[in-house]
């Protein structure tokens, strides 16, 4: 018999965002699966996916096509769209919280939406995939903050100020390469006033995608845990998408977290989109994040759906592999533990104020 798959929670995934795309077909991509894009229900159960972050974010109607397209042939500087209407975007994002809340119905006990680390661990312990809802760019937030309290009623525990174009809260970075992430000014008035009440709220505030006066505002402001869901190393790859070492220090001081991005572009060194890398730059990141943060504050942020991945992972199935790679790399159980899933739940908990 098998060993049993160790159970992965997961920073950041967007399948929502294909569930909203198709609505019409969601029951035969999360419950079946189509054999498209990296999450489903079968898969997850297959890779041992336990549960992640799941993205309500709304794209640009503008763009035309996946917005990494550019980054072929570096360097680029992919422009970024407008802000977004914030009634259209709270339109969007209800109905991607709304397939959140039918994909727990439909799975009849297999996926739990859950409110706190307790329930992480409790849906874990029953075989459930435990979903986070959160929110990646806050431009279905008004200025007035109602809509943040309506989605914190839906379950809504933790959201990203901004994705990388402006919102009305502050500025992201750009699809830059190579870049610093210090593209821009930092939160606005209003964005100072969504971190305080996100730490009312007990809402993680998410620092990716912010750009760094961005992050210097928001350190300045929370009195939780400094967090990155999704991103990476600038000192191994050069985008302005991932952390210098100034920044990952100042998250390790607040004991926060960065969940290790497996887009390509943020890992390879030539900033190129192209799956094709071996290992390699994934060990080279998560020596570089673990070595700056300590071994207690690094996790997995996949980003599946929303990016090309290294090819040796594919899609969920593929996190054994990745964990075999870290095994052989010379990561013993215990340390996998608290990268596939222990520092996520430690961080909530400290973020959450169980």
């Amino acid at each position: 018999m098998s060993a049993p798959r160790m159970p992965v929670f997961d920073g950041h995934n967007d399948f929502l965002l294909r569930l909203q795309r198709a609505p019409q077909r969601r029951e035969e991509i999360w419950l079946h699966g189509e054999g498209l894009g990296h999450l489903d229900l079968p898969r997850m159960k297959r890779g041992g996916f336990a549960g992640g972050m799941f993205a309500i974010y709304v794209p640009s109607p503008q763009l035309d096509g996946p917005v990494d397209r550019g980054m072929d042939n570096p360097p680029y500087d992919v422009p970024l769209p407008a802000m977004l209407d914030q009634t259209m975007a709270l339109a969007y994002a209800t109905s991607m919280a709304g397939h959140l809340m039918w994909m727990e119905r439909a799975s009849a006990g297999a996926l739990r939406i859950v409110r706190t680390a307790t329930g992480i661990e409790e849906a874990m312990r029953d075989g459930a995939i435990a979903a986070v809802m959160h929110m990646e760019g806050a431009e279905a937030i008004g200025t007035d903050l109602d809509a943040l309290h309506a989605f914190h009623a839906m379950g809504l525990r933790s959201l990203g100020p901004v994705w990388s174009r402006p919102t009305a809260f502050g500025h992201g970075v750009p699809f830059r390469f190579p870049s610093g992430p210090d593209t821009g000014d930092g939160l606005t008035d209003a964005g100072k006033r969504l971190i305080r009440e996100c730490n009312a709220l007990k809402i993680m505030a998410d620092l990716s995608h912010l750009n760094e006066k961005g992050f210097d505002d928001v350190a300045a402001i929370t009195d939780a845990p400094l967090v990155a869901t999704h991103s990476n190393a600038h000192a191994v790859t050069p985008s302005a998408r991932n952390l210098t070492d100034r920044q990952l220090a100042v998250i390790r001081e607040t004991q926060g977290m960065v969940g290790l991005n497996f887009a390509t572009c943020f890992l390879r060194d030539d900033g190129r989109r192209a799956p094709e890398i071996g290992w390699e730059p994934v060990l080279r990141h998560m020596d570089h994040l673990i070595a700056t943060l300590g071994e207690d504050h690094v996790g997995f942020g996949s980003d599946f759906d929303g990016a090309t991945v290294p090819e040796g992972i594919g899609d969920v199935t593929g996190l054994p592999a990745l964990l075999g790679a870290l095994r052989a790399h010379g990561y013993d159980d215990t340390l996998l533990e608290k990268l596939a899933w222990r520092n996520w739940i430690g961080v909530l908990r400290r973020t959450w104020g169980e």
